[in-house]
Formats: structure tokens, C-alpha cells, sequence
């Protein structure tokens, strides 16, 4: 016998998404088990969850919101590097 046969109703690994929210949690979709570090299973009542990215979630690993209150960005603050400084300046109309 070659390959899987998933029967009705079973679980598949097409049925599971993780999406990473900008600015937010990652939703995470489906039968996916969430255990801590130590490997103990970690209660889930939804089959979508949003999971803390943060770090700020008084009820992690679970988000709460809080990435709102603090102004969480996923995408970080780049320094000016001379790179994109001389870029900058190359577009800029010199007179």
C-alpha cells in the first residue's frame, strides 16, 4: 500500500494554518497540539486559537490583546544605516 488514505472526519495536515498576524498573535488553525516547555499539554477549548507573540498576555500562551496597549510591532524599527542614507541622498535632488 503507497501513500495515506485520511477517511472522513479524520484529521489532515491540510486542515491545519498557522497565520502570523502583523502586528499581532499567530492564529493558529486545526488538530495542532500546544504543550509548554516541558512537554504538558496545554488546555484548548477552539479549534482557532490566537497565540501570544508579545510576550505581555496575562493569560499566555494564549493572547489577550495586550499587543494593542504597548504598540507591539513584528516588524522591527531599522536604524538609519549608511546604506539607505546614501540611497536617500541619491534620490534627493541636489541644486
Amino acid at each position: 500500500m503507497t501513500g495515506s488514505s485520511a477517511s472522513p472526519g479524520s484529521s489532515r495536515n491540510d486542515d491545519v494554518s498557522i497565520v502570523a498576524c502583523p502586528d499581532g498573535p499567530l492564529l493558529v488553525r486545526g488538530e495542532v497540539p500546544i504543550v509548554t516547555p516541558t512537554g504538558e499539554p496545554v488546555p484548548r477549548r477552539r479549534k482557532t486559537v490566537a497565540l501570544c507573540r508579545c510576550g505581555a498576555s496575562t493569560i499566555k500562551p494564549y493572547c489577550d490583546g495586550t499587543h494593542k496597549l504597548i504598540n507591539f510591532r513584528t516588524e522591527p524599527d531599522l536604524p538609519d544605516s549608511p546604506q539607505s542614507a546614501g540611497s536617500e541622498a541619491s534620490q534627493t535632488p541636489q541644486g
